[in-house]
């Protein structure tokens, strides 16, 4: 019987029993899908944004209020170590303009073979296709391609990831069973997810286009970023920026113009329209691109002329009709809150296990900030659970 068990074989498990397999524990990772890091694989389809090349102090400020119980964790492991651990895993990395770090292969699959690999020669034995099913009073239950089996480890780290994405593995199924122990559950929610939109039909010829060169702003925040308008409504990286303002109750604006002052809008379009259509006359005088002119008109028909018309572009509402469903969420907030657990990440409530990752109650912008802390937080436990089990 392994001295140290895990459950959940994304980044946050596998950091958590290196750590273990380094202070000498034998260490076994059950994991429920036949692979591991389903998640992450699916995060480097369009890139694997590895963690953010900035301030620390800015790095920090991204996690809001659980920024006070993270700090510890990202101060001893924070971008700069996540940069230096993709690099020993034999992936050159690079930074991009907006700070973003990346693998110079931009995909996950080299990385996390390297790591699996590592794993294995340092004695982690990985059990696929085991799916926790709670407790028993020996222990912990599984569902097995051999049966039912009970395990009864030393330490067990639990990081079954949120509530979002369940096709990959994480379907949030845990936080009754937790509950049931007395663990205090914040109920989740979406985060880094999409907005719905009830589109007009003269939409429809823009479904799948970029909105480029925008700056997005909800609850205070202003964002400079880019989405894609889809059938359903905006996603993408700056409606996940402001997606939690959004999801609070706040309405978006958006700015069409970022570069140029309101000012200067009025002051293009005071020249006469002419001859042409509306649409090439913002096309020319705003610089404005057929699908910024869409949502123009989808918010206000007929469009409004001079300083109307450059006030609209300035500050154009977008009416939401609710964000997309927790599961097709990128991330989710909620979890096991931070006074369930002690310093270490173990649950008070149940001696000898931990948590990390993503089923605890933070929650972060993409950029890095994901993955960052559940490296950290899976770092961190699997050092305390080490600890507790010596």
């Amino acid at each position: 019987m392994s001295q140290a068990l895990v459950i959940g074989a994304g980044p946050a498990g596998l950091m958590a029993a290196e750590e273990m397999a380094d202070a000498g524990l034998a260490v076994a990772v059950a994991e429920a899908k036949p692979t591991i890091g389903r998640k992450l694989l699916m995060a480097g389809k369009s890139g694997l944004n590895l963690t953010k090349d900035e301030p620390l102090e800015d790095f920090l400020a991204a996690y809001g209020e659980a920024t006070p119980h993270l700090s510890p964790m990202l101060a001893e492991f924070g971008p700069r170590e996540v940069r230096r651990w993709a690099e020993d895993l034999g992936q050159k990395v690079f930074t991009g303009s907006s700070g973003r770090v990346f693998p110079e292969m931009m995909k996950a699959s080299p990385l996390l073979r390297n790591w699996q690999t590592r794993l294995i020669e340092k004695g982690v034995a990985f059990r696929m296709r085991w799916r926790w099913q709670g407790f028993a009073s020996g222990g912990l239950v599984f569902d097995t391609p051999e049966g039912a089996r009970i395990l009864s480890p030393s330490v067990t780290i639990l990081a079954l990831g949120g509530a979002s994405w369940p096709r990959l593995g994480s379907d949030g199924a845990w936080a009754e069973w937790l509950a049931e122990k007395g663990v205090p559950i914040t109920p989740f929610k979406p985060a880094n997810m999409g907005f719905v939109v009830n589109w007009s039909r003269h939409m429809e010829g823009h479904f799948g286009r970029p909105v480029k060169n925008v700056a997005l702003i909800a609850g205070g925040v202003r964002v400079r970023g880019e989405f894609v308008i889809s059938r359903r409504g905006i996603e993408g990286g700056g409606v996940y920026a402001v997606s939690r303002a959004l999801r609070e109750g706040a309405s978006l604006t958006l700015d069409l113009l970022p570069d140029v002052p309101e000012e200067e809008a009025e002051a293009r379009l005071s020249r006469s329209q002419g001859k042409d259509s509306r649409s090439n006359y913002l096309r020319k005088r705003l610089r404005l691109d057929p699908v910024k002119i869409a949502l123009m008109r989808e918010s206000l028909h007929p469009l409004p002329t001079g300083s109307a018309l450059a006030a609209l572009a300035k500050a154009l509402p977008v009416s939401l009709a609710g964000p997309y469903p927790l599961a097709e969420a990128i991330s989710t907030a909620g979890g096991i809150s931070f006074s369930g657990v002690d310093g270490g990440l173990g649950i008070r409530t149940l001696p000898g296990i931990f948590a990390a990752g993503e089923m605890l109650d933070w929650e972060a912008p993409t950029g890095g900030y994901l993955l960052t802390a559940c490296l950290s937080t899976g770092r961190w436990a699997g050092r305390a659970a080490a600890r507790a089990a010596r």
